[in-house]
């Protein structure tokens, strides 16, 4: 083992000899497995910080809730399939309050855009919430200062508003929201609660949002409107066997015929996230063919220059044979040789692409793991090994006799 060693350490040293002694074309050599490395890790990298950055933009939707709506989230099919479905009501809603055995909680939700003002302070187009007290359970959202509305002020349509912490920020700066009066549209509304912070999702501001109860929004704004029913599942592994009941109780309440297509939609955070994997794969797939190609150049630059220096030096390796060398040892010297080259390349590749996903911070989300540095350099060594093998044993089969004659 310690002449195994000794034999290895002895190689490395005089490859990297070699390689200093042929520093431009070393470089040249490089050039295919830093770019190659480069582009692969750093498409890794910029997936990996989309999917951390989904997954967090996803949080707030909770894998265990679904939305029964008039449309589906993705379309792939034509629109004009759904354009003409029925809107969902309330007495939907109802059924599913009533019927759902798999449900936690239920609740109706109508959202549009509206100013709110205070005094002279007006936002424009904030994002208001018709609900009913249960939105603290389907739309994970919790009141940090005051109260959310009640089971009360629902049915009994009280213009109340739970306010989102950047509309209390904008409007009241340093005073107390609580039991002030905002104006959404034209109508009064007296402030009940605030909001704990959310953050953005999508670019979207969380925290730009009113809640109010929905008959309110309705009779202040118009009853015709898309309703969602949002239904959260007791069990979060029970979400298939809640869709399959929903579906059941609104084809009875919808007079749904038998064989007749369902005229409303369950949607659900898969079917994003599955949306956004099949768009990623395309992209991650295409950066690594374009990787791979690179380190395929590389490789066979590498395995040329290597069958070059075989060439060059075969004086020197038959110095070495005539001396004792073993064909184990010249085959590890120019493997060495090799190796430390794609080593070299795939060390400047990750750090060029770590440099790379700092700039690409500013514009896209960047995660670069520990593994896939590793990876990158450890893989840039095994195209080394494998382009440098056939010089290599090429450079241990040659006949001294022979090699002592090549001047």
């Amino acid at each position: 083992m310690r002449t195994f060693l000794w034999d290895t350490l002895e190689a490395a040293n005089i490859a990297w000899g070699a390689l200093k002694s042929s520093k431009v074309r070393s470089i040249l050599a490089t050039l295919g497995i830093v770019i190659g490395v480069m582009t692969v890790v750093l498409m890794v990298t910029i997936v990996a910080g989309l999917n951390e950055s989904f997954k967090k933009q996803f949080a707030f939707i909770g894998s265990g809730t679904v939305w029964v709506q008039r449309y589906p989230w993705i379309i792939q099919d034509d629109f004009f399939l759904y354009r003409n479905r029925p809107r969902l009501n309330l007495w939907d809603y109802e059924a599913v309050k009533r019927e759902s055995r798999l449900a936690a909680a239920v609740s109706p939700e109508v959202d549009m855009g509206r100013p709110v003002s205070f005094e002279s302070e007006v936002i424009d187009n904030v994002w208001i919430v018709g609900t009913s007290d249960t939105y603290t359970e389907t739309g994970n959202v919790t009141p940090e200062v005051g109260r959310f509305i009640t089971q009360q002020d629902y049915e009994s349509h009280r213009a109340v508003a739970v306010i989102g912490s950047e509309v209390a920020n904008r409007l009241f700066r340093n005073r107390n929201p609580i039991g002030q009066s905002i104006r959404i549209g034209a109508h009064q509304y007296t402030v009940v609660g605030v909001l704990t912070k959310m953050g953005t999702s999508f670019g979207m501001s969380l925290d730009n949002q009113v809640i109010i109860p929905l008959g309110t929004l309705l009779k202040h704004f118009g009853r015709r409107r898309d309703l969602s029913i949002a239904v959260k599942a007791i069990d979060a592994g029970q979400v298939n066997d809640l869709k399959d009941e929903l579906t059941g109780i609104l084809r009875r309440s919808r007079k749904i015929s038998p064989g007749k297509p369902d005229n409303f939609s369950i949607n659900e955070q898969s079917q994003l996230m599955n949306f956004y994997n099949q768009i990623t794969f395309g992209v991650y797939a295409a950066g690594i063919l374009i990787g791979g190609i690179s380190l395929l150049v590389g490789g066979i630059g590498i395995m040329n220059i290597m069958l070059v220096s075989v060439t060059e030096r075969t004086h020197e390796i038959g110095i070495r044979k005539a001396l004792g060398a073993r064909r184990s040892q010249i085959l590890r010297q120019f493997l060495i040789e090799a190796t430390l080259i794609c080593l070299v390349g795939g060390a400047i590749g990750v750090f060029l692409a770590w440099r790379g996903g700092i700039i690409i911070n500013h514009w896209l989300p960047v995660s670069m793991p520990l593994s896939v540095a590793i990876g990158g350099t450890f893989f840039a060594a095994l195209v080394g090994i494998f382009f440098g093998l056939y010089p290599a044993a090429k450079a241990s089969r040659l006949d001294p006799i022979i090699a002592l004659r090549k001047e």
